[in-house]
């Protein structure tokens, strides 16, 4: 994302915008099954920490990555034993074979994929849930270029195992109903 994304999400985050998002993801609680007890977990856009901060209370070491510096510093602030990176995931190269849990919530960037699958140790695991196209019905101004289509999600981690997949319209804290896709999968 290109300079002018993290000054708007810096902003988005200094106005208090995103001050309901500060318990984590229902998905990810749901799956927590799936997650191992100790390891070391990418939060990917992890924006105030909210993920980050559970899958430390649940015993994971945590780096979060995330354009705003803003968001960065108050999920330090939630979170003292979280590591985290300011940086444009765009330009950002993910380690090899480095982590064990990674999850990535209401962030697509397709090219993207390929590194999360690199990225994660085998047996490791991936939590992904983000908008479907679906919400051009209610909020027609989205644009597609950042919105998944039908099945999509589900055919975009060819190197990893599907353990669960869904596509519904959700409650998710917010004013109305959203349509996501969710995913939990595994490597090999």
């Amino acid at each position: 994302m290109p300079a002018t994304d993290a000054q708007r999400w810096n902003e988005r985050y200094r106005s208090g915008q995103h001050a309901g998002f500060d318990q984590p993801r229902a998905f990810l609680v749901e799956q927590s099954v799936w997650l191992p007890t100790h390891g070391l977990a990418l939060d990917v856009a992890m924006g105030l920490g909210a993920n980050a901060g559970w899958l430390l209370a649940h015993g994971l070491r945590v780096i979060g990555v995330d354009i705003s510096e803003v968001a960065v510093r108050q999920a330090l602030a939630r979170h003292p034993g979280l590591q985290a990176v300011i940086a444009d995931l765009t330009v950002f190269t993910l380690p090899a074979n480095s982590f064990d849990v990674i999850v990535n919530f209401y962030y697509l960037q397709r090219d993207l994929w390929p590194q999360l699958v690199q990225a994660l140790r085998p047996g490791g695991v991936l939590i992904c849930e983000t908008l479907t196209q679906a919400v051009r019905q209610v909020r027609p101004e989205m644009s597609p270029e950042f919105l998944l289509s039908p099945g999509e999600l589900r055919q975009g981690f060819p190197g990893l195992e599907v353990q669960v997949y869904r596509e519904a319209w959700i409650e998710a804290g917010c004013d109305s109903p959203r349509p996501v896709a969710s995913l939990v999968a595994t490597k090999r």
